[in-house]
């Protein structure tokens, strides 16, 4: 009994990350994560397309009206990818910022692209939508395939890419409207 418990306590405690990686969030209400945590995409690489492989066919990132969003038609604009869904509270206590800084900076040049996964149906993501008068694009991840492509590994997940394709930041866990502008501003100001 004792040998159970002292395992037990010993899985609980033990750390997600490997040493040397990127610390894993808080635990708590700031970041849901899925699994264990992995490196994601790194400052300085090439984001990829929002697509992602499902049985061994390409899977493209849709909106809510079954249009494809692609990177590749945004080349030119400094892009804000933020992983989300409906159900996530730290996703939910953002969602005023996303669209507080479409607001702010879509005129600039921004592109805030809101990707929805785990999520059980389209309509749901549209009622959400419709229900806090969202603006930004909003896709539809049904399949989490982008979510995979893009290494993420809990909600809220944010990449900023610029102008040409490039990462230049990310960032586990919601974002205050102070936090996304001081990524969002030097991305506009390439």
């Amino acid at each position: 009994m004792l040998v159970g418990v002292a395992l037990l306590l010993a899985a609980l405690t033990a750390p997600i990350a490997t040493p040397g990686a990127t610390p894993a969030p808080e635990p708590g209400a700031s970041f849901v994560a899925f699994g264990e945590a992995i490196e994601g995409l790194q400052p300085g690489q090439r984001a990829p397309e929002l697509a992602g492989t499902v049985d061994g066919r390409t899977v493209e990132l849709l909106d809510l009206d079954g249009r494809p969003i692609r990177l590749a038609d945004l080349r030119g604009r400094p892009v804000w990818i933020n992983f989300w869904a409906t159900w996530c509270p730290p996703c939910q206590e953002e969602t005023p910022t996303l669209q507080k800084i479409h607001e702010r900076y879509t005129e600039a040049g921004l592109a805030l692209v809101a990707i929805s996964v785990q999520e059980s149906t389209v309509e749901d993501v549209r009622a959400y939508a419709e229900t806090y008068g969202l603006t930004y694009t909003i896709g539809f991840d049904a399949t989490s395939a982008v979510f995979t492509t893009y290494r993420a590994y809990g909600l809220p997940t944010q990449l900023f890419i610029d102008r040409e394709g490039i990462v230049r930041a990310t960032w586990n866990g919601p974002l205050s409207e102070e936090q996304a502008a001081s990524f969002v501003e030097p991305l506009l100001a390439e």
